[in-house]
């Protein structure tokens, strides 16, 4: 599957070209639908009530961390500032929304609806104050990360009574959204080279979950399309810029520094699962360039070597000043960091895929089981809403689907407020095979079908704190949704949508 996939009211969908707009009809929002879908949840659900050892331990680190008790009490703030020179309020932002993430995460999979209700108030004590974000560049990095956190924490208690979803929407599209927008047409007033690669994808990141959220097929357009072909350093091609003999992919700012270079990576790994539970297939595009980046980043952070070809950055503003500057080698600055963004990764291309991925395997073994906001350090340890070991974990070969019916939605993006219930699991075997076979094809050099899962060892992480790493400092410029598979075959994917009478 590669290529962008355009749901058709007749129920075909075919895979278009590398450079053809994705389409996705707003009757084939999966909800949930960005991180997690219900069928994922359900999984987490009943591996935790077996006793199930990954995700045991998943669970364990979850329970644990302080931002998943019920009854913590929300802080909201009329306007939020991130940067230097002004009064910097933001901690209280992202605190929250881990606290309502991980909240909503215990109650999909224990049922205690103590953690639903704190989750629910958390976000509803944002939305009725929250009308502002403010600062100097670094308010953008406030708009991306917490933008794309804060619509996955409500996503999952989407239709939960007494969470105000409207409300909720409406503040994600006023005060995220328009600065996610404004930074992809303009780049704070800078040469479109200037920001870093992780500056667009977390911009990239928070379009495409607002649109989600809001069944705004526009934006989930305007986000894949940017990911796949944008003008920036964050578009794919650009943030993994060289293909390495042997299929390597070198990401760009992994000759800036570790810290960055696994935020991008957390980053497009991020906007792939959510893009993929909406019918998107971003992990294959480009013959599975993204494998390729998280596997030359993997391997230089494991303490081997990777080859790296020269890289100019071109920075400043028009009219204003410019420069550049040229990095030569990998950096060995946070080399070995620790950062919950491995699991997803491992778990789409290994146990989903069927494909190997030898250096992401090995560190995604090194960090399980993954934590979350509050494990890593207190800035960039809350870039990535974590807890992936219980969240992505899969039994090598389930390549089992979200089939759960769309929310009824209106033109506004409004969703019905029925309550979460259990998605069918349909299991889309014959299809998958064919679609992994065929990725395995394409993946020459990189990736090869594998006939076992390559699953690692456990082993619990040795945890390092980490400052701010999404922060860049002073010196800046002042579907297959809603259907059930039947086949792949030569790019074509024919649906059939399912009973009306038969939707869960």
């Amino acid at each position: 599957m590669a290529g962008a996939v355009a749901v058709a009211g007749a129920g075909a969908a075919a895979l278009g070209s590398a450079t053809a707009s994705t389409a996705v009809a707003a009757e084939a929002f999966v909800h949930p639908g960005m991180l997690h879908t219900q069928v994922d949840l359900d999984r987490m659900a009943a591996k935790v009530k077996a006793g199930a050892d990954r995700w045991k331990q998943g669970y364990a680190k979850l329970a644990a961390n302080s931002h998943s008790q019920s009854g913590w009490k929300a802080n909201p703030q009329a306007t939020v500032y991130r940067g230097g020179g002004t009064p910097e309020n933001y901690g209280t932002l992202y605190n929250d929304i881990h606290a309502a993430y991980q909240n909503a995460l215990r109650w999909h999979v224990t049922g205690d609806t103590a953690n639903a209700n704190t989750a629910r108030d958390i976000l509803n004590a944002w939305s009725a104050k929250m009308t502002k974000l403010e600062g100097t560049a670094d308010k953008f990095i406030a708009a991306g990360v917490y933008g794309y956190e804060f619509a996955n924490a409500a996503e999952l208690m989407r239709g939960y009574t007494g969470f105000d979803l409207a409300r909720f929407q409406k503040m994600m599209l006023n005060v995220f959204y328009p600065m996610n927008h404004d930074f992809l047409v303009n780049h704070n007033g800078a040469f479109v080279t200037n920001y870093w690669g992780s500056w667009d994808l977390l911009t990239v990141a928070s379009v495409l979950a607002i649109g989600i959220l809001c069944d705004d097929k526009a934006k989930v357009d305007e986000a894949v399309t940017y990911f796949k072909s944008g003008a920036g350093n964050g578009s794919i091609k650009n943030a993994i810029n060289v293909i390495h003999p042997g299929g390597l992919g070198q990401v760009v700012e992994v000759g800036r520094d570790q810290g960055h270079a696994l935020l991008s990576v957390g980053l497009m790994a991020s906007i792939c699962e959510m893009a993929w539970n909406q019918g998107i297939d971003l992990y294959g595009y480009d013959d599975n360039r993204f494998l390729k980046g998280a596997e030359y980043t993997a391997k230089w952070n494991l303490g081997q070597d990777v080859p790296y070809t020269a890289y100019t950055w071109k920075k400043g503003a028009p009219g204003v000043w410019s420069g550049q500057e040229t990095l030569t080698a990998a950096s060995e600055n946070s080399r070995g960091q620790a950062r919950p963004i491995w699991e997803s990764i491992y778990n789409h291309y290994v146990n989903r895929r069927g494909l190997d991925a030898p250096f992401v395997t090995a560190i995604a073994a090194k960090v399980r089981p993954e934590g979350g906001g509050g494990d890593y350090g207190s800035g960039g340890g809350f870039d990535h809403l974590g807890f992936g070991t219980l969240a992505f974990t899969r039994d090598a070969g389930d390549t089992t689907r979200a089939t759960k019916a769309p929310s009824a939605t209106t033109a506004t993006g409004a969703t019905s407020s029925a309550a979460p219930s259990g998605a069918s699991a349909a299991s889309s075997g014959a299809a998958e095979s064919s679609a992994s076979a065929a990725g395995s094809a394409s993946a020459a050099g990189s990736a090869s079908a594998s006939a076992s899962s390559s699953a690692a060892g456990g082993g619990v992480q040795a945890q390092g704190g980490s400052g701010d790493l999404a922060t860049t400092g002073a010196g800046d410029i002042a579907a297959i949704a809603g259907t059930g598979v039947l086949a792949v075959v030569g790019g074509i994917i024919a649906l059939r949508r399912r009973q009306a009478g038969s939707r869960q």
